[in-house]
This record gives C-alpha cells, structure tokens and sequence, in this order.
C-alpha cells in the first residue's frame, strides 16, 4: 500500500512538472496558473464544493470500470450506459409525480436498473455466443448515443428551447442540495463504502477479484465463472447508470441536454486504469481529476489557459503514474531477487570455507 502510494505521489509530480514546462514553453504564468487552478477548486467552499459534486459521477464510471476490469472482464460502455441511466430518470422524470421520499428511490433503482439490464446485452451475447464484449460495449455505446440524441430532438424535445434537450424532470425528483454540496456526492461515497466492502470483506468479492488475476485458477478452485461474470456485468453497468442519472436529478438542469454525457464515462476507464483497480484509489482519483476539470475554468479565466491543457495534464498523469507503478514493481522484484541470489551465494561460500578448513 504504501509502495503504491509513493509511486502514485511521484507519478503526479513529474505530471505536474512536465506541465509547468508546457506551460512555459508557451509563454503562459506557469505557477500562477497552477495558483488559480488551485483556488477554484478548493480553497473556498464553493469551489470545494463543486469539485466534490464534479467527482460525484466521476467515483461511479470509475468503480464502474475498475470493478469490471479487476474481474477480468471489459466493460468499456460507461459512455452508453451512463446515457441511458441518464434518459431513464429524465423520462420517469417527466411522467411521475410523486412525494420525494418515495420518487427518489424510484428513480435511483430505475437507473440501476436500465445500466444493468443495457450492460446486460453485452454481457448474454458473451455468453451465449462468446461475442467479445471489448467490440459489443463500444458498439452499444453509440447506440445509446444516437437513440438518446433521436429522443431529444424528437418525442422529448422541449420546443421553447433553442437547442436539443427536454423539459426539466418534476422538481420532486431532485435531490436536495445542502449549501451548494448536491446529495449526488453523499451517494457516490455511500456506494463507494459499499462496493469497497463486497470487494474486500465478502466471498463473491474475493471470487470476483481471482477471476481478474487468474481465470484458470478460480475455475480449478471452483469458482462460477459465468454466474460471476453476468454479476460484475450487471453491477458494472448500473453504477455507470447511476452516474448518469445523478447528472439529471441532481446539479442545476435537471433536463437531458445534447452532450450530457461529456468525458464522464472515459474519464471514470482514465480513473479505474490510474487507480489500478483499487475501489479506494479510485475514488481518490475521482476527487484528483475533478479538482483539476474544475479548476481549468478559473485558471483559464486569470491566466488564460486553455481548458484542453488540464485534458493535457490528466494524460500525463495517467502515463507516468501507471509508468511509476509498473517501473517500481520491475525495481523491486530485481532487487528482491539480487538480494536473494546474494544470500544463496553467500550460504554457499560459507559452506564451501567450511568445507576446506
């Protein structure tokens, strides 16, 4: 753990360094802009927090991914199932009515509900015809994409408004906002205290994780392999539709707009790939990433940098932590075995002046 936690820091380091060369090779205020990127993201209690519901969605589509990707299996649909999450709570939305206690709920299992079963596509012609779900979750995702695009600008689009989206959904299928922090991000951390306990403190936790680090193993040790997979699956696609739905009832809109979706869904795969699956690093790296989308808008409004830098900035701090992780790991197993062969050497030394007194 701690291994990790130090390549981590040094991976982000030498990102931000390499940023700060960038940014001065372009003539741009190099630390003031790091400055501003910091102010609006979390030294005031607005832009804390807005990072904190930015990183709402961003734990979901990474627990998503990392989830999928630590079983062995490949959900690379976040982008997909996070929209139909999306459309599904905008249209029971639009045709419930009901007290907040019981519409909440509702439209929280709708959306876990439409990810799992739309995951759920890729995960039956797995395995029913052994389609690789790499090429199926991609291809659903643009068909989430158009289908949705279709339902906005046709049976649910809100004529009064100049560009692609629906009415608002009815304001009991809002979350509460406490001060300007969303319910969204409560939800995300209770889900992330969830997933982090069925990873590490349950049998089909333990199955799942060995199925990711040796399939033939966990199928000699009796683990069902199928049954397992059709649940990552499902759990995968839900919590990317989750996601989706969180953007609809909570934040400001409370509609579905044209490009809803943005970065979410590759963002949380950059996520669960940074965070090397772990349930923990990723949301730690949910709150890293959000805190840098967020404060790219104030530093481009002093400093006049580019919004695309901070697209920049998390690329470089995805290769060279995942870099840092991987180079550390190849250094320590040589040193351990340097250390090993020199121990062996020396016993047999020792033997051999044994041997010739």
């Amino acid at each position: 753990m701690k291994k990790q936690i130090i390549t981590s820091l040094i991976g982000i380091l030498i990102a931000f360094l390499i940023g700060l060369i960038i940014l001065k090779l372009q003539n741009y205020p190099a630390l003031e802009s790091y400055k501003q990127l910091l102010n609006y993201s979390l030294f005031s209690r607005f832009s804390l927090f807005s990072t904190l519901n930015k990183a709402a969605p961003l734990i979901l589509t990474g627990l998503s991914a990392a989830i999928a990707f630590g079983s062995g299996a490949v959900n690379l649909g976040q982008v997909g199932q996070f929209l139909i999450g999306a459309i599904s709570v905008t249209v029971a939305g639009l045709f419930l009515n009901l007290p907040p206690v019981i519409m909440l709920p509702t439209l929280i299992l709708i959306a876990l509900l439409a990810g799992a079963l739309y995951a759920g596509i890729a995960a039956f012609l797995k395995l029913k015809f052994g389609m690789d779900e790499f090429i199926t979750t991609l291809m659903l995702n643009f068909i989430a994409q158009f289908f949705t695009l279709y339902l906005i600008t046709g049976p649910l689009l809100d004529k009064k408004m100049f560009s692609p989206m629906t009415e608002a959904i009815n304001r009991s299928a809002w979350f509460p906002n406490f001060s300007g922090l969303d319910f969204s991000f409560i939800l995300a951390l209770i889900i992330l205290v969830v997933i982090y306990f069925i990873w590490n403190h349950t049998k089909m936790g333990y199955e799942w994780k060995v199925m990711g680090q040796n399939d033939l193993f966990a199928r000699t040790g009796g683990v069902k392999i199928n049954s397992n997979y059709l649940k990552v699956m499902l759990l995968s696609g839900a919590l990317a539709s989750l996601a989706g739905a969180m953007l609809i009832m909570g934040g400001v809109q409370h509609r579905f707009l044209k490009g809803i979706g943005a970065n979410y869904g590759w963002d949380g795969v950059m996520v669960a790939v940074v965070a090397n699956n772990g349930v923990i690093g990723t949301g730690l790296y949910a709150l890293f990433f959000a805190m840098l989308q967020t404060g790219a808008m104030g530093m481009e409004l002093e400093t006049s940098v580019p919004l695309e830098f901070v697209l920049v900035l998390q690329a470089i701090t995805v290769l060279f932590v995942v870099a840092s992780r991987e180079s550390a790991h190849l250094l320590f197993n040589r040193l351990k075995m340097y250390f090993k062969l020199r121990g062996i050497k020396s016993k047999e030394e020792g033997q051999a002046d044994e041997t010739t007194n």
